[in-house]
């Protein structure tokens, strides 16, 4: 099992989609570095040698933000907008839609569940 940015990335996959299971990296980011490291994209992840696995862990390593890096780095984006008190930041704070989407119904998946209301029944 290849071992890149701290993921074990299935061995049994083609290289393009191996690399998408790492958090950062989707599917346009995983072909421009099956391509500048000059791996067939068709290839699986077991069939390519211990130089083309460093050089992929390199390339990664030096060009993209991934995994726990990104993940800091989006949380201190959201921890930013809370601290200035923006629209955005008090949203993200009442756990509320942030893009200006509806609230009046919908919206379930940040609200979370609903909430009974007692005594509204007339």
């Amino acid at each position: 099992m290849a071992r890149i940015a701290g993921v074990n990335i299935p061995t049994n996959k083609r290289v393009l989609i191996a690399l998408q299971y790492i958090h950062g990296i989707g599917a346009k980011n995983a072909e421009d570095i099956c391509e500048k490291v000059g791996v067939d994209r068709a290839r699986r992840v077991n069939e390519l040698s211990d130089a083309e696995v460093i050089q992929i862990r390199e390339m990664i390593d030096s060009d993209y933000s991934v995994e726990g890096d990104l993940r800091r780095e989006t949380a201190m984006n959201v921890k930013r907008l809370m601290d200035l008190a923006c629209y955005r930041g008090l949203r993200h704070r009442r756990g509320l839609p942030v893009r200006g989407q509806r609230t009046h119904t919908n919206a379930r998946t940040r609200k979370g569940p609903a909430k009974a209301i007692a005594g509204k029944k007339k």
